[in-house]
């Protein structure tokens, strides 16, 4: 049985609910906003009993978006992000699992009653996410996509993040959580079918990830939010040895021209507390929590990723790409030369 088809047994046989998991690499453990566990009360039970993601896949300003959920499962996310995206957006889920295909489908006119749409605004594909081509999605038409504690157990990850980017319009996000190892795992390890089904040994290190998310074409990509995960069954723990596994949230925004590093030109931002729900400030990623009403310096890329995103009507701009002064402070990369500052007081030789 290969990689693929082994994760459909574990996924469609194996487990039968989320209580079946073995460790908390495919649960989701963040406390989610009021506003949020407000609307997964609307989820219908068997929907959220088979539930396996790892974190929270809910971007804001989803209002009349069209979103794209990959390894969309039982329908949990699809249904929660369509109550966001209202009656005139849509979500559409892709997934390889007849068994979670069937219950996402059967509750689908449930949840269309529940929010009180006149008409669905969710579809669900049977589909392989490396093979997103092959399915009727037509190139740079949606606005988001996301996926939760999925695309470790794809075998061709870079196939996956290169679909994304071709599905993406310009402006448009990858918003998702997975699972990433500190290091890179054995073959071994990845071909056992225990540890590949609960989301560990297909795990990228998170090097790998990055670089593949750049040759993809995402060319900067951020992290929101991350967390250690703990493997509580001896057995599993015994087999992966002193490897650590983390649970994190990225953004990968799709625009043309983004640098490599964060690049200064004297801009900032403001922001106006108009995204609902986040009023007192907005996160685009850990080290841009940007407080309403303050003028906040930003690198080109974050400009960019402001300025030319759904994100706009929301902020203030201040300053153009007209003058240039190096590496963005703070940014992690530095002047690569010595200065007077740092010079050694040795001779040379």
């Amino acid at each position: 049985m290969d990689l693929t088809e082994q994760v459909k047994h574990y996924y469609g046989k194996v487990l039968q609910g989320s209580d079946d998991l073995k460790t908390d690499a495919c649960c989701t453990t963040d406390a989610a906003p009021a506003h949020i566990r407000a609307l997964m009360t609307d989820i219908h039970p068997e929907v959220s009993s088979r539930y396996y993601g790892c974190g929270l896949v809910v971007p804001e300003l989803l209002e009349g978006c069209r979103i794209l959920d990959l390894g969309s499962g039982s329908g949990q996310d699809v249904f929660l992000l369509s109550a966001l995206a209202g009656e005139q957006g849509e979500v559409v889920g892709v997934d390889m699992t007849p068994e979670q295909l069937e219950v996402a489908r059967k509750h689908e006119a449930w949840h269309q009653e529940k929010y009180g749409y006149s008409r669905p605004n969710t579809r669900f594909l049977e589909g392989r996410l490396e093979q997103l081509d092959a399915l009727d999605l037509e190139p740079g038409s949606f606005d988001i996509v996301v996926s939760n504690c999925v695309l470790n157990l794809v075998p061709d990850k870079e196939a996956v993040l290169s679909g994304v980017f071709r599905l993406l319009r310009s402006g448009g996000e990858f918003y998702f959580s997975d699972v990433y190892a500190d290091r890179r795992l054995s073959e071994a390890l990845k071909a056992d079918p225990v540890l590949y089904g609960e989301c560990l040994s297909g795990a990228l290190y998170w090097n790998d990830f990055l670089q593949l998310a750049k040759q993809a074409g995402f060319a900067d990509p951020r992290l929101v939010t991350d967390r250690p995960l703990s493997v509580d069954d001896p057995a599993q723990q015994e087999k992966l040895g002193n490897a650590r596994f983390f649970s994190a949230t990225y953004r990968l925004i799709k625009l043309d021209g983004l640098e490599s590093h964060c690049e200064d030109y004297g801009q900032a931002v403001r922001y106006k507390g108009s995204i609902p729900h986040h009023e007192h400030s907005f996160t685009l990623d850990r080290h841009h929590v940007i407080e309403s009403g303050r003028v906040f310096p930003v690198c080109g890329n974050t400009w960019r990723m402001l300025h030319e995103t759904r994100f706009a009507p929301h902020f203030d701009f201040f300053g153009d790409f007209s003058s240039h002064f190096g590496i963005f402070a703070g940014c992690g990369t530095g002047l690569p030369f010595e200065t007077a500052d740092t010079q050694s007081t040795s001779g040379c030789c």
